[in-house]
């Protein structure tokens, strides 16, 4: 599940007539990053939500193998939009990906499968140490402790990526929400757990982000 609904404004005015997956990051869309990661990993299936100039990422993906949840006539959120797209995603642990990142490394979502154990875990996110994270501003957001449980506090930064069953979506009673809502729940019974990506990743969130995601891209001494 590849999250782009958003409206991009920490973009603006980068955003105003288009939406942020569309912003050209090394000479490609950054769409093109997070599906370059996703396609090399082969998923059974993958799907976006849209919401804002959606048209615009229909017209550009015409060709790759992409479903679109179209979230109207309100943006859902991560959770409310996880929930809306499961008729196409089907009812297993699923992958959910920001698209607003660039990275420098091994393939995240292989690292994070080869991670995942459903036995005892609801979810599985993948993070990234401070310093071989760009782009960010902040303390982090999860420590991690010897067993990978993780747990809220400063320190590593969530990467925008993870593996999460989505049986506890049916709970929640409000139709937008964050996931959020779920890692409380997961974080209570101890079943929320963490691990490092051992490269490089590079938030593209702002136009500063953006400045720095075009130096990793380019920079082979980085």
């Amino acid at each position: 599940m590849l999250f782009a609904a958003g409206f991009g404004t920490r973009m603006a005015p980068l955003t105003d007539h288009r939406p942020k997956p569309m912003i050209p990051v090394g000479g490609r869309p950054l769409i093109d990053h997070a599906l370059d990661q996703v396609e090399a990993y082969g998923p059974k299936r993958i799907v976006m939500n849209l919401h804002y100039l959606g048209e615009q990422i229909i017209q550009y993906l015409e060709k790759r193998p992409v479903r679109f949840s179209h979230e109207t006539p309100d943006i859902l959120e991560t959770g409310g939009g996880l929930r809306a797209a499961l008729p196409l995603l089907g009812d297993a642990p699923v992958f959910t990906m920001n698209t607003d990142a660039v990275w420098r490394g091994p393939n995240p979502l292989a690292h994070l499968a080869a991670h995942w154990n459903p036995d005892v875990m609801d979810a599985l996110l993948l993070c990234v140490p401070p310093d071989q994270a760009f782009g960010h501003t902040g303390p982090g957001d999860f420590l991690v402790d010897g067993s990978g449980l993780a747990e809220r506090g400063p320190g590593a930064i969530y990467s925008g990526l993870q593996i999460i069953k989505t049986d506890g979506l049916d709970q929640v009673e409000e139709r937008a929400f964050s996931l959020n809502l779920l890692w409380n729940r997961m974080l209570a019974a101890r079943t929320l757990h963490a691990v490092a990506y051992p490269g490089l990743w590079c938030d593209v969130g702002t136009p500063a982000g953006l400045a720095r995601a075009e130096t990793l891209l380019a920079d082979t001494h980085v």
